[in-house]
């Protein structure tokens, strides 16, 4: 059992607070930090089911990608999904905190799994989010390479057989055969352009529209829409295991949500 200060202090050095965007709200959003953990579920979302799965297991901290929390709130309304569901993380004492854009953006984080599991390599930033004095660039998503030139539509059924995904969206610009691809997880269509110019064969990202694809084949640029969960859903484990390091000295019980899943299916 450690406090939880020493938790978040450990989601610091994997996921740096700093890195964050200025809209976002990572950080501890439920709970203090004087608060005894004993037990903590990594997850995507803080949704009903990842509750009681904490409630069952007996977690009382959820480190979470997505915030609970994002906008000020003027009311907790209990009749509604929100405040009920913070009046059982309350009832329960369960602590939540989030690592967002600052996990997107930090070195192994949601964009490096997301990369690895694509069989990407050789991986440069992409949408530099800022430069340190020493010279470290940071980005939100990647750049990275196939080891040989593939047909696009072979390497969506690479991406698709990689990730939790039931299916892939592709947006076909074409005879181009793909080797360099950028990615960026979750929700990304709003840098198509800069993926063109950037000279990738195929961007791989998520929540992408009608008009956006459209775009893309414009620019004679691929695009695979693999959804915002199979995109981010893969660092729930990676988490799970960089925390349990991070705590190993205090022999800390970290499990991860293994049955969450996208919103969207197929019929």
């Amino acid at each position: 059992m450690v406090k939880c200060q020493v938790v978040m202090d450990a989601l610091e050095r994997i996921a740096p607070k700093r890195l964050a965007e200025d809209w976002d709200n990572p950080g501890l959003l439920v709970g203090a930090f004087n608060q005894d953990i004993r037990k903590i579920l990594v997850c995507l979302d803080v949704s009903d089911h990842v509750v009681e799965q904490a409630i069952a297991a007996g977690a009382n901290m959820i480190v979470a990608h997505h915030p609970l929390i994002f906008k000020g709130l003027k009311k907790i309304r209990t009749d509604l999904p929100l405040g009920a569901r913070l009046q059982q993380l309350l009832k329960h004492d369960i602590a939540v905190a989030a690592a967002h854009t600052n996990l997107d953006i930090a070195v192994g984080g949601v964009n490096d799994v997301l990369a690895e599991a694509i069989g990407l390599s050789k991986l440069s930033t992409f949408v530099i989010t800022s430069q340190q004095e020493d010279g470290t660039v940071e980005s939100l998503g990647r750049i990275g390479s196939l080891p040989a030139p593939m047909a696009v539509e072979d390497f969506a059924k690479q991406v698709r057989e990689a990730l939790p995904a039931e299916h892939v969206r592709l947006v076909h610009a074409g005879a181009r055969p793909v080797r360099k691809v950028a990615l960026c997880s979750g929700s990304g269509a709003e840098f198509i352009q800069k993926a063109a110019f950037m000279g990738a064969d195929v961007y791989v990202t998520g929540d992408v529209k009608y008009h956006e694809a459209q775009t893309a084949v414009e620019l004679g640029m691929h695009v695979i829409d693999a959804g915002h969960f199979a995109t981010e859903f893969p660092v729930v484990e990676v988490l799970r295991q960089r925390l349990t390091e991070e705590l190993a000295e205090y022999q800390m019980e970290v499990i991860a949500d293994q049955s969450s899943q996208d919103f969207f299916t197929v019929i």
